[in-house]
């Protein structure tokens, strides 16, 4: 008897302890900055393997916010880092161990790495995307279907050929090669991207007609048999007979937004469905609604597997990362505004729908970059640019 009473007991003491509470939304803060921001890179971009390979973090001087006497710690490979930065300063930002580490540097200094970014003879203010061997970046500024500046006749693509052993140094071989997207169609000023889609390496663009729509492009290389087809469409120099690039897919044209006419814009490129395939999450904007559409390339075709209203893209002009990929296990999820820029979301897509992991309201709309950073289950820190030259920051735990 006296064992059941004491079970009892235990079971009553049990009941009486309140409910554990739910989590709380992540603390959306403001990083402390000398100047107002105006520019942002995140990890994986040009500038921002550039500067963490440049040896210029070990030798600048700590902000205010970090101790200066702790040297970095040793990493395999670049170390992850965003890089902003204004008028009046610059800093790079990385994670140490929890915690941001700011490091100031002059804006002279940052904006010498972000001019590699754009090649010679690339279209100005335009960023090439780069990936091992391959590189591609819009050529031929042009504005002759009337449509906004920063639009490209060409997308060139440039990939570097193995060298064979060799007892005196030599260049290394670079096949080069300019696409035209087609009669009456330019290349709209949105930075291309390079993927892994259906096995192959592909480059993806968007192209558009004039201001009445624009689509998504798929450039990928074709057989030997197929070389004909991608000759026809640009010059290739070096390139041989073995293999050329053409455009082997797009995605109907698509009405912008109301009233700037922007063009799609690429939120991001990963598995997102959790099925090992890389898809593509992009946005429109028609009637000035954001709508996330995700499309997957198969076959040589792109298919759309939904589309959902409610986000926020770069306008007509704006060539800010306004998204960014969270690789989180089991399937990566994306990071973008919400309608309005007020907020940002965590979606999950697994599954082909988008689930709202969490919200992020922001003090001031969302205006010229969202990055990540943080690395295996996280947590993670995300960073935003806002309108007002600010910079927030939230540490979430997918």
């Amino acid at each position: 008897m006296s064992d059941r009473r004491a079970a009892l007991a235990a079971l009553l003491c049990l009941a009486a302890l309140p409910a554990a509470a739910e989590p709380a939304a992540p603390q959306v803060d403001l990083l402390a900055l000398p100047f107002r921001v105006t520019a942002m890179r995140g990890p994986g971009s040009e500038v921002a393997l550039a500067v963490a390979t440049s040896g210029l973090l070990p030798v600048a001087h700590a902000s205010a916010g970090a101790d200066p006497k702790r040297a970095p710690k040793p990493a395999e490979g670049p170390v992850p880092v965003v890089v902003v930065w204004g008028e009046d300063g610059g800093a790079v930002i990385s994670l140490d161990g929890g915690t941001l580490r700011t490091t100031l540097v002059g804006a002279e200094a940052i904006e010498g790495f972000a001019a590699a970014e754009t090649p010679r003879g690339a279209v100005p203010g335009s960023r090439q995307a780069q990936l091992g061997p391959l590189s591609a970046y819009l050529t031929g500024p042009t504005r002759a279907l009337g449509g906004a500046p920063g639009q490209a006749a060409g997308l060139t693509i440039r990939e570097r050929q193995p060298l064979g052993v060799t007892a005196e140094p030599k260049p290394v071989p670079v096949t080069t090669q300019t696409l035209t997207p087609g009669p009456d169609q330019v290349f709209a000023g949105r930075s291309p991207r390079i993927a892994t889609l259906d096995g192959r390496p592909a480059v993806i663009a968007v192209t558009a007609q004039g201001t009445a729509g624009s689509s998504l492009a798929v450039a990928m290389k074709n057989s030997e048999g197929d070389a004909a087809q991608g000759a026809a469409q640009g010059a290739a120099k070096g390139a041989g007979k073995s293999a050329v690039w053409s455009l082997s897919a797009r995605t109907p044209p698509q009405a912008g937004g109301k009233p700037d006419g922007a063009p799609l814009s690429l939120a991001g490129i990963a598995a997102f469905s959790g099925t090992g395939a890389s898809e593509i999450a992009a946005l429109r904007a028609p009637d000035g609604e954001g709508v996330l559409q995700l499309w997957r390339y198969a076959g040589g075709a792109l298919t759309l597997a939904g589309a959902w209203p409610g986000y926020a893209g770069p306008g007509l002009g704006e060539a800010g990362d306004l998204a960014a990929v969270l690789p989180a296990d089991p399937a990566p999820s994306l990071v973008l505004p919400l309608a309005g820029r007020t907020a940002l979301a965590l979606l999950s897509l697994k599954g082909g729908a988008p689930t709202e992991r969490l919200r992020l309201p922001l003090p001031a709309p969302a205006a010229f970059g969202v990055a990540v950073l943080g690395a295996g289950s996280g947590p993670w820190t995300i960073l935003v640019g806002l309108a007002d030259g600010r910079l927030a920051t939230a540490r979430v735990t997918p």
